[in-house]
């Protein structure tokens, strides 16, 4: 019997209404969202209700066309395999005809979505016949497959619950897509409404050739099949032979598709956000409210072309102890979930077969010592375990007790917990069966980032360096991250500390991006509304550069003056900023007075001071202002972005505000500024009076409080125009408000 589950609040999105059947019900009860009595989790409903939003902004199947791009953007290890699968079933339950699943860039990839996406449909275990699934298509028996049910379809005699819907698995190679096409191409799909899946949207999908054409001056919008990447170009191609299409990128790194070009085909124009259910630990967990969960590994122990290690590094020695002694005490809990520790060396073979050795002797080393009769030996490791046990007992409050951790489940820990290395140098890269044994020690590289499940992680240790500092490919080796709130206390990450930092900048990044595209996801905005930039670390790229038809520019705030440099670039703005000025002051004119200063100083010297709450000064008088010039007006708009985030955190903090030269509001006298061959203001600020001797005046630059966000308004006269009385400002960010911003030129 179909249940109809309600959705509420959904007057405002989108133009059509989903419908909730059987299918989506069936899998959450299946994956353990519903209670007792039958009614959604708190965690299902969550699930079914980003689920149905997403739907929602798909194309209505009913239209006869539809050609929409979506973004849905997760964070690293916490489920968004689960929200496609449920987004798959609401659109069988919808009468979407076909659902492709790009998958991966790997055979192991593409059979692992493929055997989790049968699990979860039960596709093998019912007999309802709901589905057809194919993988990687190719052939004759594969398109006569997609024939008969595209029939059934097509038969106005035959409901369509009774009819199946095509689930196509595919990997994202240029073979398997051009087969795909190929399969598809002789078929009539007019009408029939499709869901394209791209699995990791950010891997290999986009154009790797963008760069190239920027450089070449080529239209975006003009590039031939021959003047884009296989992949890509694969992939349009695919797009193009349905009518009716929503193409979604999944991805918890979305730097690359938010940054490249908006007129690029694969461009997303609306964006939906998941929320991760409660049990999930992702970078703030981590690296903010548990440091302690992070070990810094020494630089002399960063195996390097000019550090070559010849032992185990002492803080592996550290991270095997604290591996070992959880996997002893997590193995009485029933059922025993798995244990697992990842070691991330380096991208070469050749360091993970040394990593791999060092780690098996010591496994081999540590049995022995146990195991023998020679107690002098055997004390002092314990007594190195005892130092990692202290150290797991700060974190794990319950942790069972010293000797019944060291006895001889410790033993067969050592001897039985399989070390694997995890990379293709023995051929395919080894599938690991999580059910056959407990405790596994992973050794390898790149086959361990992106897509790579790791059941069971509680210990990583990555002496690799951050490399060109992509932030989507640092952001993705961070496998430690998922649905471990249980274990946590077990969980340690060694990395250097570079590493440490870079990590703990892109949480700020991937905060600030989520923050800023809130709206978005919320109202269902069109993201080419979106201005492109985002909070992001000097010592960090974006991305690969590869893929940015565009530049970008970096803008540094921090112990430094931002300063308008053309207030005078549009005429008619000079007097809109003069009344929306005067506005904003006339009203607080109480709130002034004169600043301190030395007695002998000018006139013009003497400035209005007010304190005055960060939040009205930008809300009220920052935010009214406006330039035109792009080199003020792109880095103004970034400025007030970081305030507005401050202020957010901190409403109560305070500004100082100055009014340069003013005796009053009323009694302003402009001060005279000349243009340089930029057609800027030459030298905004006056210096320090007199050079030498006695200072009377220590210069504009010194009119600010250091820790204190300090505005000054200036109004100028240009020398040589026509302009009089304009505003222009000078604002100081102090070094904890300070923050880089990376932006699309």
């Amino acid at each position: 019997m179909t249940e109809i589950i309600e959705i509420h609040n959904q007057e405002s999105n989108g133009d059509w209404q989903p419908f909730v059947g059987e299918e989506t019900n069936d899998l959450l009860r299946s994956k353990g969202f519903t209670s007792q009595d039958g009614t959604l989790t708190e965690g299902g409903e969550r699930i079914l209700d980003e689920t149905y939003r997403i739907m929602q902004v798909c194309g209505n199947p009913n239209n006869p066309t539809n050609n929409e791009t979506g973004i849905i953007i997760g964070y690293v290890q916490s489920g968004k395999t689960l929200s496609f699968t449920t987004l798959t079933a609401l659109a069988r339950d919808n009468n979407y005809q076909i659902v492709i699943v790009i998958a991966g860039v790997s055979t192991n990839l593409v059979n692992q979505s493929t055997q989790r996406l049968a699990e979860d449909l039960r596709y093998n275990s019912r007999f309802d016949r709901k589905w057809t699934m194919l993988q990687n298509p190719n052939g004759r028996q594969d398109s006569e497959a997609i024939e008969a049910t595209l029939a059934q379809w097509a038969d106005p005699t035959l409901s369509n619950d009774r009819c199946q819907t095509l689930l196509i698995t595919v990997m994202k190679n240029q073979s398997h897509l051009n087969n795909l096409v190929n399969t598809l191409s002789g078929h009539n799909l007019s009408g029939v409404p499709t869901l394209i899946i791209d699995d990791e949207g950010d891997q290999a999908s986009l154009n790797t050739r963008a760069r190239w054409a920027a450089r070449q001056n080529l239209d975006i919008e003009s590039l031939t099949e021959t003047q884009v990447s296989t992949i890509y170009r694969r992939i349009t191609v695919l797009r193009n032979v349905f009518p009716h299409h929503t193409f979604l990128q999944y991805t918890a790194t979305p730097q690359a598709n938010l940054f490249i070009n908006i007129m690029d085909r694969l461009s997303p124009n609306f964006i939906k956000l998941l929320t991760p259910g409660l049990e999930y630990t992702g970078g703030i967990d981590f690296f903010r409210n548990n440091p302690n969960l992070i070990q810094e590994i020494p630089p002399a122990e960063i195996p390097g072309i000019n550090n070559p290690l010849h032992e185990i590094p002492d803080s592996l020695k550290s991270a095997l102890r604290i591996f070992f002694l959880g996997v002893v005490a997590g193995e009485p809990k029933q059922p025993p979930r798995n244990r697992t520790m990842l070691v991330h060396p380096s991208r070469l073979q050749g360091d993970h077969v040394e990593f791999t050795n060092w780690i098996r002797n010591t496994c081999n080393s540590w049995q022995r010592l146990l195991s023998g009769t020679d107690e002098d030996e055997k004390r002092e490791l314990l007594d190195e375990f005892r130092e990692s046990y202290q150290q797991l007992s700060e974190t794990v409050p319950d942790l069972p007790g010293f000797e019944v951790l060291t006895g001889n489940d410790l033993i067969h820990a050592l001897r039985y917990t399989r070390i694997v290395e995890v990379n293709s140098r023995s051929g395919e890269t080894p599938q690991i069966p999580w059910n056959v044994f407990y405790s596994w020690i992973l050794v390898g590289g790149q086959s361990m980032d992106r897509g790579f499940t790791v059941e069971g992680l509680t210990v990583t240790y990555m002496p690799r360096n951050i490399g060109t500092g992509n932030v989507d490919t640092i952001q993705q080796r961070a496998r430690f991250f998922g649905y471990k709130r249980g274990y946590l206390g077990y969980c340690r990450v060694f990395l250097d500390q570079v590493t440490i930092d870079s990590y703990n900048f892109i949480i700020e990044h991937e905060e600030d991006v989520r923050n800023r595209l809130q709206e978005f996801h919320l109202n269902d905005r069109h993201l080419n509304d979106w201005g492109r930039e985002a909070v992001l670390n000097q010592m960090l790229n974006l991305t690969r550069r590869n893929i940015i038809y565009d530049d970008l520019n970096r803008d540094t705030f921090g112990s430094d003056w931002f300063r308008i440099n053309a207030p005078h670039d549009t005429d008619e703005l000079i007097e809109y900023n003069r009344n929306a000025l005067f506005a904003f002051l006339q009203p607080r004119s109480n709130s002034f007075s004169q600043d301190a200063g030395h007695p002998a100083r000018t006139e013009d010297q003497k400035h209005l001071v007010a304190r005055l709450p960060i939040g009205e000064c930008l809300e009220h008088l920052l935010n009214k202002l406006r330039f035109t010039r792009e080199s003020d007006s792109a880095t103004y708009s970034s400025l007030r972005g970081i305030l507005k985030g401050y202020q957010e955190e901190h409403p109560s903090d305070e500004c100082l505000l100055y009014l340069m030269s003013a005796n009053s509001i009323e009694n302003w006298a402009p001060r005279t500024r000349r243009l340089n061959r930029n057609d800027e203001i030459q030298q905004l600020f006056q210096g320090r009076n007199p050079r030498t001797g006695e200072v009377t005046y220590p210069g504009d630059s010194e009119i600010k409080e250091e820790n204190l966000l300090t505005i000054q308004v200036h109004l100028l006269n240009i020398r040589d125009t026509e302009y009089v009385n304009t505003p222009t400002l000078a604002i100081w960010i102090p070094e904890h408000m300070g923050t880089d911003i990376i932006r699309q030129a």
